[in-house]
């Protein structure tokens, strides 16, 4: 099974509000982000993993029109597209691997990931993913990447997953980008568990 395939199926298994990383709002990751724009509406914003999140319901709420969700799985993406009904016609949306995905050069001023990055679990897809980033986020745009932090699950959906400090995601990135900040949270699962989030907003820099 590839990797579209087993999130087919882990999408079509089970609805959105049941997969462990749900949560009704991102509440973290909408704060980063109204930092790192400094709550201006014209920003560009990609979410990469954003398939079935909430977090372009918020974005566009907050005034954001300007958003681009990327997911491998089109069940996700699908599941999105019908949760919002109507949305503005500048809301795109992209089926597509991260790793391979042909983006749009220096376009975007916030790519954001929650829980996609820590399934990376190779140098060589973690290098591919960085220069997708480099490649299409604007020079002193930021990154927002939320992964599983060293308390965090070693395994989620089936898969392996790497667990991360600030210093080590940090350095997933390269001298390129400045740490801007960090944190920890817990998170609830639907089914009442909790798993550990490390969140890091970098901006490239050169």
């Amino acid at each position: 099974m590839d990797t579209q395939q087993h999130w087919d199926k882990v999408y079509t298994s089970k609805s959105p509000d049941q997969m462990s990383w749900f949560r009704p709002h991102l509440e973290t990751s909408l704060a980063l982000i109204e930092r790192a724009t400094r709550g201006d509406p014209s920003a560009s914003i990609i979410d990469v993993g954003g398939g079935a999140s909430t977090l372009v319901d918020d974005l566009i709420e907050r005034g954001y029109p300007d958003i681009t969700v990327l997911d491998i799985s089109q069940t996700a993406l699908d599941a999105a597209q019908v949760r919002l009904g109507k949305v503005p016609e500048s809301i795109r949306w992209l089926r597509a691997d991260v790793l391979q995905a042909s983006l749009p050069e220096h376009s975007f001023d916030v790519w954001h990931d929650r829980a996609v990055f820590h399934f990376l679990t190779t140098s060589e897809h973690q290098l591919a993913y960085v220069r997708n980033v480099v490649s299409a986020l604007k020079l002193g745009g930021h990154i927002i990447v939320g992964t599983f932090g060293p308390e965090g699950p070693t395994r989620c959906s089936g898969l392996d997953v790497v667990r991360y400090d600030a210093e080590a995601l940090h350095a997933e990135f390269g001298p390129r980008f400045r740490l801007v900040e960090s944190s920890q949270e817990w998170h609830e699962t639907p089914f009442g568990t909790q798993q550990q989030f490390l969140y890091c907003c970098c901006t490239l820099e050169q």
